[in-house]
């Protein structure tokens, strides 16, 4: 049997449907394909000393229901909006001094599966404050699942870790990209 719930008028009901679904047509290089998306994420994020991360490039990137998962607790799991990333980022970097050090993210290895529309992305990062910094003081794993719809790639999901004792980047997330 089937439940008939009402929603109210017509109107009310193509107002809520445009207003949840619509998503912003700003054309951009960063979302014609998973290669320029992934680049867009990394340059975003990134960010010179005294600066902070393109939240409003970022934001473009994103469907607007995306959810960024950030390393787990060991009892727990944590999902944000964007808009939540954002401000616990913009918190995080201003707490660690981050905004004066700076902070770059650069891709060393991909690996990425396809199926229609859908593609799922291991990136594999690297995080120093300068570009120049002789080495990384982190490592980690990006996992990016993308939708292309609208004529457009959209990031749906991110969630990562990183590297630690007892949780190192395998090999195979090493592998440099082709």
């Amino acid at each position: 049997m089937k439940k008939i719930i009402p929603c109210g008028s017509l109107t009310s009901i193509l107002v809520f449907a445009l207003t949840s679904f619509a998503q912003p047509h700003t054309p951009s290089a960063d979302v014609s394909s998973v290669d320029t998306i992934i680049k867009g994420l990394y340059k975003g994020i990134s960010f010179k000393p005294g600066e902070m991360s393109d939240w409003n490039r970022l934001r473009m990137l994103f469907d607007p229901g995306a959810r960024l998962i950030p390393p787990a607790r060991p009892d727990s799991i944590i999902v944000l909006s964007f808009d939540e990333f954002a401000s616990q980022s913009t918190q995080y970097v201003e707490q660690r001094g981050f905004k004066v050090k700076g902070f770059s993210e650069r891709e060393i290895a991909r690996r990425t599966e396809q199926f229609g529309n859908i593609v799922h992305v291991w990136s594999t990062y690297e995080s120093r404050y300068k570009p120049d910094d002789p080495t990384p003081f982190s490592r980690g794993i990006n996992s990016i699942q993308l939708m292309k719809y609208g004529g457009r790639w959209w990031i749906v999901t991110t969630m990562w870790d990183a590297e630690r004792p007892g949780n190192q980047i395998p090999e195979k997330y090493l592998q440099r990209k082709k």
